[in-house]
């Protein structure tokens, strides 16, 4: 029997935290839940290894965006993050520091379940949906080396460049097609799966992300390329 996913919820309402634990404990989970960045450092310091962070990030004290960049620079798990409707800046900002999706509050139980179980699909490295991975096994981006058997990005000493789980699958989306555009509504399919939010800019997000740590000058790209109106296409060195 495979081992349960661990994800722990973070949040400073008693009420809200215990409902998402529970529902989620119901559907197979295994449940740890954190009032604030303290309890969270505990049960990362813990035996069991975490694989979700659901984070609030409208906190008391130590804010949910604080505890993502802490997340993102201890941990491997993935990071959903919980906002306030209206807050589109912290939904930006929290990708931006490396969160693989949020929700906006109030939410229904049945969409945070599908979205924990998306995030869950890709921090795995599991194949994202249409098996678009890289046919060759290393693609050289001038200075660094993507291997899509390895998963991971280095420079020419060979030392890893971070990267969330979240980067990793859309630049090794958009490696498995080079020289082909491919949109924003099919980037998101290939990289959320099935239920993703059109009107979801995060892939924007991320790209931006990504030609800060691929590209030699980001406002010029020469790997990642936008095609206005159309979406994203990748360039691979012996192509260009």
């Amino acid at each position: 029997m495979a081992a349960r996913s661990h994800v722990v919820v973070v949040d400073d309402e008693l009420k809200l935290r215990e409902a998402v634990g529970e529902y989620l404990e119901l559907h197979g989970f295994r449940i740890s839940l954190a009032e604030g960045g303290a309890g969270l450092r505990r049960v990362l310091a813990g035996q069991v290894p975490v694989d979700l962070v659901i984070l609030d990030l409208n906190m008391p004290g130590e804010d949910g965006l604080t505890l993502a960049r802490f997340l993102r620079e201890h941990s491997p798990a993935g990071i959903l993050i919980l906002t306030a409707a209206g807050d589109v800046v912290d939904r930006i900002v929290g990708l931006e520091i490396g969160a693989d999706d949020y929700m906006a509050k109030p939410f229904d139980l049945r969409e945070l379940l599908a979205r924990v179980k998306s995030v869950l699909r890709r921090v795995s490295s599991r194949p994202v949906p249409g098996d678009t991975a890289p046919r060759q096994g290393r693609i050289r981006l001038g200075k660094l080396v993507l291997d899509a058997t390895a998963r991971t990005l280095s420079d020419e000493a060979g030392d890893g460049v971070p990267l969330t789980a979240a980067e990793l699958d859309l630049l090794l989306v958009l490696a498995g097609s080079p020289n082909r555009v491919l949109s924003r509504d099919q980037l998101l399919e290939m990289t959320h799966g099935h239920g993703a939010d059109p009107f979801d800019r995060s892939i924007d997000v991320r790209i931006t992300r990504l030609r800060r740590k691929i590209e030699d000058d980001p406002a010029r790209p020469r790997y990642i390329k936008t095609v206005r109106g159309a979406g994203y296409m990748f360039i691979p060195d012996q192509a260009r």
